[in-house]
Parts: C-alpha cells; sequence; structure tokens
C-alpha cells in the first residue's frame, strides 16, 4: 500500500537561491567592489563574507586645552569648579579615590585620554597608556564591570613612568597594597584578585560614556576627596573666567561664617517677602 506524499512546505521568509547567470546584489551602502574594500569574493549561498574587524580603533591626535588652562583649575577644590561649571559636572559617586585613608595622594588635574576597555579586557588600556603623555589622565571605560580588575600595580607603575597624572575608571582594581607604593592617584570603583584578558575590542581617544558622563579625549579631569568633575575642554576658558568671580564671593561668604553669620541675607529677604505663605 503507497503511503500518501504530505504536500511540500513552503517557507515564505526563505529567499530562493540566485540562478546562476544572476547578479549578486550587494546592499545599498556598498555599491561596487571598489567602494568596499574589505569584502571578499561572495560564497556560493550568495552570502558576503566580511573580513574580521580590528581589535583595536585608535585616535591618535587628541586636542588639548592649553597648559595654562590647565593649570588654572590645579589646586581648585571640585566643588567650585562644578559651581563654576552651572551646578553639574561630576562623575558617579561610585568612582571614589583608593587609598586615601593610607596615604595614597587623590589630587589631579590634567587632559583626559580614553580607552573604552569593555568588561574583563585592558587591551585598549595598555594601547592608551602608549599614547598618553606627561600631565595626562587615562580614562578607562569598563561598562562597569566589577567581576574582573582592568588594572593593578604593574599598569600604573608604567602610567606613573610617563608622567600621567591620574588613572580613573568606573571599573575594579587589583594589588592594593603595592598601588600604595606607586604613589599615583587612582579613582575606581573597587577591589578584586581577578585579572583580565588583553584581546580586545576596544577604542582609544574616542567618546567615553563612564560613570553618568560622556568624555571626550582633551576633556580636563580634576579630582579630590569629593571626587571626580569632567570640565569639557569646548567650556574650559569660559570656566577659567567664570572662577575668580566665585572664588571671591565664595571667601567673602567665608569670612561673614567665621565671624558668626547664622543666615544667609538673601535667606532673611526671602522669608520677609510675600513669596513665602505662613500657615500659623
Amino acid at each position: 500500500m503507497e503511503r500518501s506524499l504530505s504536500p511540500p512546505i513552503v517557507n515564505d521568509n526563505i529567499a530562493p537561491r540566485p540562478k546562476k547567470d544572476s547578479k549578486l546584489s550587494l546592499p545599498p551602502h556598498f555599491t561596487t567592489r571598489a567602494s568596499a574594500k574589505n569584502l571578499q569574493t561572495p560564497s556560493v549561498t550568495g552570502k558576503i563574507m566580511i573580513e574580521d574587524p580590528p581589535i583595536l580603533t585608535v585616535q591618535r591626535d587628541v586636542t588639548r586645552a592649553p597648559e595654562a588652562t590647565v593649570a588654572a583649575f590645579k589646586g581648585v577644590a571640585t566643588s567650585n569648579l562644578i559651581d563654576a561649571l552651572g551646578g553639574t559636572g561630576a562623575l558617579q559617586h561610585s568612582i571614589k579615590p583608593l587609598g586615601v585613608a593610607d596615604g595614597l595622594p587623590f589630587k589631579f588635574c590634567g587632559s583626559a585620554v580614553t580607552a573604552l576597555c569593555g568588561p574583563s579586557d585592558n587591551l585598549a588600556l595598555f594601547a592608551a597608556l602608549s599614547l598618553a603623555g606627561p600631565g595626562d589622565v587615562i580614562v578607562a571605560g569598563t561598562e562597569a564591570f566589577e567581576g574582573a580588575a582592568v588594572a593593578g600595580d604593574l599598569v600604573l607603575g608604567m602610567a606613573r613612568n610617563k608622567g600621567v597624572a591620574a588613572f580613573v575608571t568606573d571599573g575594579m582594581l587589583r594589588d592594593y597594597e603595592a598601588i600604595l607604593q606607586v604613589g599615583l592617584p587612582v579613582y575606581c570603583a573597587g577591589l578584586t584578585p581577578n585579572s583580565p584578558s588583553r584581546t580586545g575590542p576596544g577604542a582609544v581617544n574616542l567618546p567615553l560614556a563612564i560613570g553618568g558622563l560622556v568624555i571626550e579625549p582633551g576633556d580636563i579631569l580634576a579630582g579630590d576627596r569629593d571626587g571626580v568633575v569632567v570640565i569639557p575642554r569646548t567650556r574650559s576658558e569660559s570656566v577659567k573666567a567664570a572662577l575668580p568671580a566665585l572664588l571671591a564671593a565664595e571667601q567673602e561668604l567665608l569670612s561673614k561664617v567665621e565671624e558668626g553669620l547664622t543666615v544667609p541675607g538673601h535667606t532673611e529677604a526671602l522669608m520677609a517677602s510675600d513669596r513665602v505663605k505662613y500657615l500659623d
């Protein structure tokens, strides 16, 4: 007895195979082979084979603020810098200075060299280290990964030897006791002995999202016990210009506090005005 054959199953989602004499249609952004140098010969299935992407993407030339501008921010409290910026511009509080209680220096100011490392990898950090110069601040983004350290005392020691001003990361570090001997200001989210790989991919001196902000290479970073402030390079001159008047006003108010001031004049004026509704 013959079996009845089921009708063929048609899948509308499967594209028909191209005929031998049909031409392969490239995606819109690939017009010719000359304009798509990374393409290999199409396979027999009609799919375009793409070469492996680079493991590092690097911008070598970075525009930094003038040295005089960077110098104007050195020693200024981060709270004053934030006021000059308009009230915001600090990295999230999870990025803290390391080793303050054990004497590790924590004040710094310098231009950013950014490294997008990603979780559990530090290939981009080594590339950033090779490009960093004296006074720069290496900023390593790990997507706030806590499972492995992005650096330890050896990398930080090399950074110190290059004259780097500080190291900032949203990730973890290791080798705490040895880092204390390095003597470089370091800001991180915590410590773990787990080690990273060094395989990539990564990017150097591209905009880096870290700590709730986006840091552009060449932006000015300043740190103290309160945290890290990011001064966009494009705003650095206006922030510098705003500082003298702001610091003078701060000093004037401080003198009044030391003389016994209890309530500032603007608050007394507000409380005596019709802008306040009293319920008693």
